[in-house]
């Protein structure tokens, strides 16, 4: 029944400090995103003998790798934040994370510039920062000052008290209801920071954030604005050798404890009996039981297709369809020739409209002629991500989903790659930047649906907003399916590598407590 895997990564000899106590239950993993692997670590170091089955020839799920003429391109996501709640997942064990991982603090945080040639460096170094909002408007310091108090609270009721609780049914909802309106969860992450800051350039650099997990600035819940308080205390990390470094580390430790890694082997089928998830069928023809199975993979995807066989898969599916989900991204990665020590690790270059752009990609669906890029530039932190003497970058651009906009990306890609170049090499004077580039390549809307089977190419999975979150989203734990769970941005609390990680400890919390009981949870 069990046909040999195609690619299984064996675990080295090495004894963990702190032994688990195997408890002779099982489980499966789907997915090695960082959400699936944080799900996985816990597993595994509460003594679930855990197996993660991984579609895609490496792990990492979005934060794939390419290697491509001694350059290395991660795929995302770049922003590292609360490295704590990552020291956790090896703490489990009696381990430390520097084992496997070396962090690399980043500053400034990110750059910021608007197309009149005013630079903002946002960092939590607070003298130099309230010097930088000073130099556009000094009256918003003291609102700065307002709003991170805001942040403040908002990060200890929406992160701190529910980050990492599952939400199973209305009536934890409710509960939470009450501080959330306190806080007026109603309003927008713009609306709010409008209340502080007065000047426009000020609140796009305190609002653009939610960008970065899929949300617009004008529709995500202020509770988003928490943003600003995680990374003021957790700083802002990146890993020597790229994110993928992060998730080989997370895997390595993961074997290290006894963990089984099955890597290009697709899972085709949840096999279901009643409301009971009893086996998972891979492309292979591996087939095994398990006591519980997560799902790690699109949110979509889980229930359209591996759980297609269950009459609640195809149930879930019609119900998911009807929710909104984030927009897409293109992402332009590319090696130059020279060094650019003055380009900052991450940048975000605003174009001439805000509002406009963003109404562009999340209602109108229009691939508009101007667009804000993030720009990222690894090689000036760690130099080892390029050739000596040469840099690595990523330009990003977010643009409508598939759902939305409808463009034959074969034909787009190019002239959009060419396009963002050319704005990059304009905005940060390198007029030479074509003759420059020594490897190139773009990622796309259609990549995101071919090599993630994310739902209308969606790089981020349901869109933030209030009436999707927490108990709005996918539940941690199936309603139906009882050994059945989610992790990852389709669930609570949703994307971001934050956010992700919490849904792993809440999920986890419900697995080994289903499995071995409370006692051991």
């Amino acid at each position: 029944m069990n046909a040999s895997p195609p690619n299984i990564t064996a675990a080295p000899a090495e004894t963990p400090r702190v032994a688990t106590t195997p408890t002779g239950k099982t489980a499966c993993v789907i997915g090695s995103g960082f959400g699936g692997m944080s799900l996985a670590l816990r597993l595994q170091s509460a003594g679930i003998a855990t197996t993660v089955i991984e579609s895609r020839d490496k792990p990492g799920g979005r934060a794939y790798v390419w290697e491509r003429e001694g350059f290395t391109f991660d795929g995302g996501p770049t922003v590292i934040t609360d490295p704590d709640c990552l020291r956790e997942l090896w703490a489990l064990s009696g381990h430390d994370m520097a084992e496997d991982v070396d962090l690399m603090q980043v500053m400034p945080f990110y750059r910021l510039t608007w197309p009149d040639g005013t630079e903002f460096d946002y960092s939590n170094d607070e003298d130099q920062l309230f010097d930088e909002i000073a130099r556009i408007n000094p009256a918003d310091v003291a609102g700065y000052q307002r709003f991170l108090k805001y942040s403040a609270e908002v990060y200890e009721e929406g992160y701190v008290k529910l980050g990492h609780v599952p939400f199973l049914d209305f009536k934890s909802m409710l509960k939470a209801a009450p501080a959330l309106a306190r806080k007026q969860a109603w309003r927008s992450v713009y609306s709010m920071v409008s209340h502080f800051i007065e000047d426009e350039k000020l609140r796009e650099a305190f609002s653009f954030h939610t960008l970065l997990v899929g949300g617009s600035p004008m529709k995500t819940s202020a509770i988003y604005a928490l943003i600003h308080k995680l990374e003021k205390d957790g700083g802002v990390w990146w890993a020597r050798g790229g994110t993928n470094q992060l998730v080989a580390g997370m895997v390595r430790h993961f074997e290290r404890l006894g963990g089984t890694m099955r890597l290009d082997d697709p899972v085709v089928q949840v096999h279901t009996l009643g409301t009971v998830a009893t086996e998972v069928e891979t492309r292979s023809g591996f087939r095994q039981r398990f006591d519980a199975v997560a799902s790690n993979a699109d949110i979509m995807h889980s229930y359209k297709d591996l759980l297609s066989g269950s009459g609640r898969g195809k149930s879930y599916a019609k119900k998911l369809a009807r929710k909104k989900f984030s927009p897409s991204l293109f992402v332009v990665h590319f090696g130059l020739k020279g060094t650019f020590p003055n380009i900052a690790h991450h940048m975000i270059l605003f174009g001439p409209r805000y509002k406009g752009l963003v109404d562009d990609i999340y209602k109108n669906g229009v691939l508009p002629a101007d667009f804000s890029v993030y720009l990222h530039h690894p090689s000036v932190t760690d130099p080892s991500v390029a050739p000596e003497g040469m840099s690595t970058f990523y330009a990003l651009v977010p643009v409508a989903h598939t759902g939305k906009l409808a463009v034959d990306w074969e034909e787009t890609g190019p002239l959009l790659e060419k396009r963002v170049l050319d704005e990059v090499g304009r905005r940060l004077d390198i007029p030479d930047i074509h003759d420059r580039i020594v490897t190139k390549f773009h990622y796309s809307p259609r990549d995101f649906s071919q090599d993630l089977n994310a739902h209308l190419g969606s790089a981020f999975s349901l869109e933030p907003l209030l009436t999707q979150s927490a108990w709005f989203r996918g539940h941690n734990r199936d309603d139906v399916i009882g050994n059945f769970y989610l992790v990852g941005a389709g669930t609570h609390p949703g994307a971001g590598i934050p956010g992700v990680v919490g849904s792993a400890k809440a999920t986890a919390g419900l697995m080994i407590e289903d499995l071995v009981g409370a006692a051991q949870s």
